[in-house]
C-alpha cells in the first residue's frame, strides 16, 4: 500500500468504483428510463402516451394496409385465373367435359357474370367453389347475388335469372365478396350449334407490361398517399413537447446532462411509438374485417387477402420506433434544456429560408433534368422520378413553418379573438404548421396527380362512335327464322320505359346466276330486313313504303360492296340458304326474286356507329322465315323519366331469349388498365383522407390539452367562451390558408414538370380548384369536431394542478 492509499477509513478490502456505462449501454439505459417516465408520471403521462399511440397507430394501420396491396392483388388474380374456363381448340367429349355459354348481364350498372353449363359425362369438371353441377333450371349464385335476389331491389332481376337457387359459390370461386356471379344448368346447349366445349378450369391471363405513363401514375400516387402518413407519424411522436421540456429541466436539476435529457425524451417518444405499433396492428386487424362491406367502384376483397408482406411488415416495425427517436432528437437540437428552465421560452431566432427552399427546387430540377419516360422501350427512370417527387413534397412541408412564421409576425391589432389567435401563432407557430403540413402535402400531391391524370386520360379514353341520343341499348340474338324481328318489336314495344325500337334482321344472300367472284366462288352480300322507320336510322331519308327494296351504299368516297352492282339487278333471283365449301346450296333451294324497281340509298351510321351496306328489304318485300342463319338486332331507346328503364328492357330481352346479348351504348370507352389504376388510387385516396381527418383531430385535441390551464385562466378572468372558440378557429384557419396556398403553388409546379415528362402541356384548371376546397373543408370539419372538447377544457376545474 503506498502513501497515497492511506486515506482516513481506507482498508485493503475497498473495491474500485463501478465503471459508468458507455456507448450503446448509455443509450439503452436512458431510453428505458424515458419509457419508465412515460408511464410513471401519473394521468398526465398516460394521456400523452396514449395520444401519441393513437396518432402513430393511425399511420401504422394505413402503412400495413399499403403493404398488403401486393398480396391482395395476387390473391384476387389467383382466384380469377383458377375459375377461368379452359379453352381447347379440339376438345373431345369425355366423362369430364361440359358445354358452356356466357349469359352475363348488368344490373343498375354492376356486372352480373353468369355461365350456362351442361355436363356431357357423369363426372364433369366443377367450377371452383361449387360442389356439384347445377341441373336444368338450377343455379349456384354468389352470396352477394343471393342477397340481392332476396331483397326488394332484386325483384327486377328475377326475370333474367329464372332459376331455382340450390346453393352458393364458395370463396375459392369468387374474386371478391360483393361480386355478382352465377352458374346455371341448361339442357338446351348443343355443341353442333357452335356452343363451345371444355373439360376443366384454370387459365392464366397474360397481361402485357404496364405502359410507362401508367407506371409514373402509380409511382407518384404511392408517394402522394404515403408521405402524409409519414408526416403525421412524425407529428404524433412530438405530442406534449412543451410539458416534456419542463420535465427535462427538472431532470437537469437532479444531475442529468443535456445529452442524457434528450435521450430520455427520445425514450418517452419510443414507448409511444411502440404502443402505436400495437394500436395500429389492432386497428388494421379490426378494420380489415369490414373490407367486405367496402365497395368502391366494385373493388372489394376478403379480409384474409389483406395481409402485409412479411418483409414490409418487419420494415414498418423497425422504422416507426427508429423514426420516433430520430424525430425527437432532431426536434430538440436547437433547444437548450437548463436546470432552471428551457431556453425555448426566450425569443428564438427566425427560421431560415436558405436551406428550406432549395429542397423543392432540387426535386423539380431532378425531375425535369434527369427523369425520363421512354415510350419506345417502355422504361421509366423510377428512382429519379420518385426521388424528385419526394424532395418536392418534402420541401413544401419544410417551407410551411417558415411561411407561417413570416406571415403571422406581421399581424397587429384586430378584434379580440383575432389578437388571441395571432399572438398564439406568433409565440408558437410550429405546432400550428405541423397540424396542417400533412394536408398541405396531400393537396399538393393530389393536384399534381390530377393534372397528370387529366392530361394523359384523354389518350386512354376513346370515342366509340356510338350515339346515345338515338339509342341506349343494343340486343343481338341468333335466331332460327326471321320472325324474331317482329317478336322483338312487339316485346320491346310493350316494355315499360322503352320509347322506341330500331329492329333489324340480317342474313347472307347469294347470287344464283352465272356471276362468279374470286376463286370461282358465288357472289354474295347481305340483306337487312326492317321497317321504313328503321331505314331512316341506317340510311339517308328516302321515300319508303312497305314492299320496297333498296341498295345501301357506304359513305361518299368510301369503298362499296363490289358485288352489289352485279347482284342487285332488278328482277334477279338470290339464294337465301347458305352454301357449303363447294359452293353448293345447303338443303333445298329457297330463293328470293328482287322487284323490278330497286332504289339506291346513301348509308349513314346507326346509333351504334356502324354503317349498313348491301340490300335493305322492308318486311313486306321478303319472307323472313326463309332466311338462313339470321341474326336479329334491336337498338333500344329508353325513356329517361322512367326509373330502371334499362332493367325493364333487359328483362324483355331475357324473355325473348335468355342467351340474348345486351350491350350498353357508350359515347366513350376507357382503357381497362388505366381505369384499374385510377380506381385503385381512388380507393387508397379514400383511406388516406380518412387517416388525415382522424390524425388532424387527434393533433388538435392534443394541442387543446396542452393549453387547458391557459384556457381555464382566461375564462376565470372573464373572457367569453365564444371569443376563445373563435380564436381557436382563427388559429386553424390562418395556417390552413397559408398551407393550401403553398399546396396550390407546389402542386402546380410538380404537375407541370410531370406533364413535361409525359410530353403534355396545358393545365386543366377544373382539376385544381376542387382540391383546395376539399382540404379546407376537411380542416374546418376537424375544427368543428374539436369544439365540444374545447368547451369542456374551459371549465374551472382546469385550474387544478398536481
Amino acid at each position: 500500500m503506498t502513501a497515497l492509499d492511506h486515506r482516513p477509513g481506507a482498508t485493503d478490502h475497498d473495491e474500485p468504483p463501478a465503471k459508468a456505462p458507455a456507448g450503446l449501454a448509455v443509450w439503452v439505459r436512458d431510453l428505458v428510463m424515458g419509457m419508465r417516465f412515460a408511464v410513471a408520471s401519473g394521468r398526465e403521462g398516460w394521456t400523452r402516451t396514449l395520444l401519441t399511440a393513437v396518432g402513430v397507430g393511425l399511420g401504422v394501420a394505413l402503412l400495413l394496409g399499403a403493404s398488403s396491396v401486393p398480396n391482395l392483388l395476387a390473391a384476387r388474380g389467383e382466384r380469377s385465373d383458377a375459375r377461368m374456363i379452359a379453352l381447347e381448340d379440339h376438345a373431345q367429349r369425355s366423362d369430364s367435359s361440359f358445354l358452356f355459354e356466357g349469359i352475363g348481364t348488368k344490373f343498375r350498372g354492376a356486372d352480373v357474370d353468369g355461365f350456362a353449363l351442361r355436363p356431357e359425362g357423369s363426372h364433369p369438371a366443377l367450377p371452383p367453389g361449387v360442389d356439384r353441377m347445377p341441373g336444368p333450371g338450377e343455379a349456384f349464385v354468389s352470396p352477394a347475388l343471393k342477397k340481392l335476389l332476396e331483397s326488394p331491389d332484386g325483384a327486377l332481376l328475377h326475370d333474367r335469372l329464372p332459376y331455382r337457387v340450390v346453393g352458393t359459390i364458395g370463396k375459392a370461386g369468387l374474386i371478391g365478396p360483393s361480386e355478382y356471379l352465377y352458374y346455371a344448368g341448361s339442357d338446351k346447349l348443343v355443341h353442333e350449334e357452335g356452343v363451345p366445349r371444355s373439360s376443366g378450369y384454370g387459365r392464366q391471363m397474360e397481361s402485357p407490361p404496364l405502359e410507362p405513363i401508367l407506371l409514373v401514375l402509380i409511382l407518384v400516387g404511392c408517394i402522394v398517399l404515403l408521405m402524409p402518413v409519414a408526416i403525421f407519424i412524425a407529428t404524433a411522436v412530438r405530442f406534449g413537447g412543451e410539458r416534456r421540456d419542463r420535465r427535462l429541466a427538472a431532470l437537469r436539476l437532479v444531475g442529468a446532462d443535456n445529452h442524457m435529457a434528450r435521450r430520455i425524451a427520445a425514450g418517452e417518444a419510443l414507448l409511444g411509438a411502440v404502443f402505436g405499433l400495437a394500436v395500429g396492428t389492432g386497428l388494421f386487424l379490426f378494420g380489415r374485417e369490414f373490407i367486405t362491406t367496402m365497395d368502391i367502384r366494385r373493388v372489394n376483397s376478403f379480409p384474409a387477402d389483406l395481409s402485409p408482406m412479411p418483409a414490409l411488415a418487419v420494415l414498418i416495425a423497425l422504422a416507426v420506433p427508429a423514426s420516433a427517436v430520430a424525430v425527437t432528437l432532431f426536434a430538440l437540437r436547437g433547444i437548450a434544456i437548463e436546470p432552471l428552465g428551457v431556453v425555448r421560452s426566450a425569443a428564438s431566432r427566425r427560421r431560415r429560408l436558405w436551406w428550406r427552399l432549395p429542397i423543392s427546387v432540387v426535386g423539380l430540377v431532378l425531375l425535369a433534368a434527369f427523369g425520363s419516360i421512354d415510350e419506345q422501350k417502355g422504361t421509366v427512370n423510377t428512382f429519379l422520378i420518385g426521388t424528385g417527387a419526394v424532395l418536392t413534397l418534402l420541401g413544401l412541408s419544410m417551407l410551411l413553418p417558415w411561411l407561417v412564421e413570416a406571415v403571422v409576425t406581421r399581424f397587429k391589432g384586430g378584434p379580440v379573438p383575432w389578437q388571441l389567435a395571432t399572438r398564439r401563432l406568433q409565440l408558437s407557430s410550429s405546432s400550428a404548421a405541423r397540424a396542417v403540413s400533412g394536408i398541405t402535402v396531400a393537396v399538393a400531391g393530389a393536384i399534381a396527380l390530377q393534372l397528370l391524370f387529366a392530361s394523359v386520360g384523354a389518350g386512354y379514353t376513346k370515342r366509340t362512335g356510338q350515339d346515345m341520343s338515338r339509342a341506349q341499348l343494343q340486343m343481338l340474338l341468333p335466331v332460327k327464322d326471321g320472325a324474331a324481328t317482329q317478336k322483338m318489336i312487339d316485346e320491346f314495344g310493350a316494355t315499360k320505359g322503352v320509347s322506341g325500337v330500331i329492329a333489324t334482321i340480317n342474313a347472307p344472300v347469294t347470287s344464283t346466276g352465272p356471276e362468279r367472284g374470286e376463286n370461282d366462288d358465288p357472289l354474295g352480300t347481305s340483306v337487312t330486313v326492317g321497317s321504313c322507320a328503321t331505314l331512316q336510322e341506317i340510311a339517308r331519308p328516302v321515300p319508303c313504303k312497305d314492299g320496297d327494296v333498296f341498295v345501301i351504299n357506304g359513305a361518299p368516297g368510301s369503298p362499296v360492296d363490289q358485288d352489289l352492282p352485279r347482284i342487285a339487278r332488278p328482277g334477279a333471283r338470290l339464294l337465301l340458304n347458305g352454301v357449303d365449301a363447294n359452293g353448293k346450296p345447303e338443303g333445298p333451294h329457297r330463293t328470293w326474286q328482287l322487284p323490278k324497281t330497286i332504289r339506291p340509298a346513301q348509308g349513314r351510321p346507326d346509333p351504334t356507329g356502324e354503317r349498313t351496306t348491301g340490300l335493305f328489304a322492308t318486311t313486306g318485300a321478303i319472307d323472313v322465315t326463309k332466311l338462313d342463319h339470321p341474326t336479329a338486332r334491336a337498338m333500344i331507346r329508353l325513356d329517361p323519366s322512367v326509373p330502371d328503364a334499362a332493367e325493364h328492357a333487359r328483362n324483355a330481352a331475357a324473355r325473348i331469349d335468355v342467351a340474348a346479348t345486351v350491350f350498353q351504348l357508350m359515347d366513350t370507352s376507357d382503357d381497362q388498365r388505366f381505369a384499374s389504376v385510377r380506381n385503385g388510387l381512388m380507393v387508397a385516396s379514400v383511406a388516406t383522407m380518412a387517416l388525415i381527418a382522424a390524425s388532424m383531430l387527434v393533433t388538435t385535441l392534443e394541442q387543446l390539452r396542452e393549453r387547458r390551464r391557459l384556457l381555464s385562466v382566461l375564462v376565470a378572468f372573464g373572457t367569453r367562451r365564444g371569443t376563445l372558440a373563435w380564436s381557436v378557429l382563427w388559429q386553424t384557419a390562418v395556417p390552413m390558408a397559408l398551407g393550401l396556398a403553398l399546396a396550390v403553388a407546389g402542386g402546380l409546379g410538380l404537375g407541370r414538370v410531370l406533364l413535361g415528362l409525359a410530353g403534355k402541356s396545358g393545365i386543366a384548371w377544373s382539376e385544381v380548384w376542387p382540391l383546395p376546397l376539399v382540404g379546407a373543408g376537411l380542416v374546418l370539419l376537424v375544427t368543428l369536431l374539436s369544439m365540444p372538447p374545447l368547451w369542456r377544457m374551459m371549465r374551472a376545474d382546469g385550474l387544478r394542478t398536481e
